[in-house]
């Protein structure tokens, strides 16, 4: 009989998981060429708004493989519903026997995107940081900041989102232990931070390369389809260092992507990021450099947090055995 896992349980396992150490495995392992992830499954919706991903593969010599369904429709909080929706399932890689249902409703995809930020910033973030620019006003903007005290100390935030109340929303649950000022537009973020994550749907560009300052890291999260955009292409084609998580995947989405189809980035300067966190030439050598780290999100991230969670399941129901 699978296990099945709900997300309070889920929540409480991840608690005494290093999902950033979990993660760099992952990349690790795919950019060596240890894993096995076929394209992404997707599936996009006009009204209301919303996108399906559907991730899977497995790790060679692994025990488990995982087939991940995640969702994201914009509409959701409007019916007091997460915009965040999906689950996990984790099989035995010998037999294909489903051990495990993990029903997060998208919680792991979040946790697990907001480490890979953390993992962008460890490897190419500068080292003195005044201020993080956080563009997006959702979940993802909260956990990104979150997870970034893994990396930095820094408390101070410049916050952008469209809807200002948003905005203050988020300011409010966060001001406990950041000092958050609220930006006019993504070009004040910009201006006050060496560390920007963008985290939004957008399909236009939000940030420009004359808005940024010398020596900017920027992670972007937001373009995980086709039609999706938050930067301008022209930070990429004059970045220094220009990481994806997937060569791959990024001809088909991202912000690479939509760079290479203006003709202003040769997929010849990119670099893959589990190459990078291993090779230190790969990584930022200057608090001058312009980086750019872009997250498409890649299945060997749900296959490590799912595995992750289940192996701390079996560990907990052990120790309670021999209690």
């Amino acid at each position: 009989m699978p296990a099945i896992l709900k997300i309070d349980e889920i929540k409480y396992l991840l608690k005494d998981v290093d999902i950033n150490h979990a993660m760099e495995i992952g990349f690790r392992a795919y950019s060596n060429g240890k894993s096995v992830v076929p394209p992404v499954g997707e599936l996009l919706f006009a009204n209301p708004p919303g996108d399906v991903h559907i991730k899977y593969g497995y790790i060679l010599d692994d025990d488990y493989y995982v087939v991940k369904i995640a969702s994201g429709f914009y509409e959701n909080p409007r019916l007091g519903i997460a915009s965040s929706q999906g689950l996990m399932l984790l099989f035995k890689q010998q037999t294909g026997e489903l051990v495990a249902l993990l029903l997060d409703d998208g919680y792991l995809t979040d946790i697990r995107t907001a480490a890979a930020g953390a993992l962008a910033a460890q490897y190419f973030a500068p080292k003195i940081i005044k201020s993080i620019g956080i563009i997006g006003t959702g979940v993802q903007a909260k956990l990104q900041l979150e997870h970034l005290q893994n990396q930095t100390d820094c408390k101070r935030v410049w916050l952008w989102g469209r809807n200002l109340e948003k905005s203050e929303i988020l300011k409010n649950k966060l001001k406990s232990n950041f000092d958050i000022q609220i930006a006019a537009d993504p070009k004040e973020v910009a201006l006050h931070s060496q560390l920007i994550v963008t985290t939004t749907p957008s399909e236009t560009p939000l940030l420009q390369k004359e808005d940024l300052q010398p020596g900017t890291h920027i992670t972007a999260i937001g373009s995980d389809t086709g039609t999706k955009q938050e930067l301008a292409g022209k930070i990429l084609a004059h970045a220094d260092l220009v990481v994806v998580d997937s060569l791959s995947q990024s001809a088909s989405r991202g912000e690479v992507f939509q760079a290479v189809k203006l003709g202003v980035l040769s997929p010849k300067n990119v670099i893959e990021l589990g190459k990078a966190i291993q090779d230190p030439k790969l990584q930022r050598s200057s608090d001058d450099q312009l980086t750019v780290v872009d997250l498409t999100g890649v299945a060997v991230q749900d296959i490590m947090i799912a595995k992750s969670v289940f192996l701390k399941y079996q560990q907990t129901k052990n120790n309670e055995l021999l209690e």
